[in-house]
């Protein structure tokens, strides 16, 4: 099926769109960083997949051990791979400054409540050492998950209704239960949030057209 324009715009697994360039751009950035550590490297990724770092040549890199935290068990082919279930609001089976670097793209808005991005936060905060953490702008005019423009800015109503009687979103009618769920689930942050939920971090504005489409927080400096 050939890629929507709202996809090639905000889809970041569409090779060559907007959104998979703003990640690679995010990514180079984090790359960066990684020379001033020494070996092995310790990085929790809250949410991430082995998939993500091996298409970024990181499979190959055995002095960088990569923890992969998510809901529900995953599978690596690599040693250097560890896949976890865990919850990114209760990181207790870690110690305080466990990992070097806690990365997450595209996570702490799928939690909720703000009280749930709270603890994901301060526990980002107190299990790494560093943290670099990406996640949309709530006033971007596309709103990333359902891919459809100023949807974020719809009553609660108004968009079930879209999504479950109409295909607007995806392509598809959604039923009841996967809407309800999204429109509870996703809780995206603003600017001013974001800084709350990390006050001692750098903010860098990813930027299209002059509009803010993602913040992202590293206290690399």
């Amino acid at each position: 099926m050939c890629a929507s324009l709202s996809d090639f715009f905000i889809n970041s697994e569409i090779k060559g769109g907007i959104g998979d360039r703003f990640r690679a751009r995010r990514f180079k950035k984090f790359e960066a960083q990684l020379l001033k550590f020494n070996r092995p490297i310790r990085i929790l990724d809250i949410g991430g997949t082995e998939c993500y770092w091996e298409n970024r040549g990181f499979h190959l890199r055995s002095n960088i051990v990569i923890t992969l935290l998510n809901l529900n068990k995953t599978e690596a082919k690599y040693d250097h791979f560890k896949p976890v279930i865990g919850n990114a609001t209760d990181l207790s089976d870690y110690k305080e400054d466990e990992f070097d670097i806690v990365f997450s793209n595209s996570v702490i808005e799928h939690l909720f409540t703000w009280e749930n991005q709270q603890k994901m936060a301060e526990e980002c905060q107190r299990v790494g050492k560093h943290h670099f953490i990406q996640t949309p702008n709530k006033y971007f005019f596309i709103e990333p998950h359902y891919r459809l423009p100023l949807f974020n800015f719809l009553p609660k109503k108004i968009a079930y209704f879209l999504l479950t009687k109409t295909p607007v979103a995806h392509g598809h009618r959604w039923d009841h239960n996967r809407a309800t769920r999204w429109l509870s689930e996703i809780q995206l942050l603003s600017l001013n949030q974001f800084q709350k939920l990390f006050p001692n971090s750098t903010m860098s504005k990813e930027k299209f057209l002059g509009m803010t489409k993602s913040f992202t927080v590293h206290n690399f400096d």
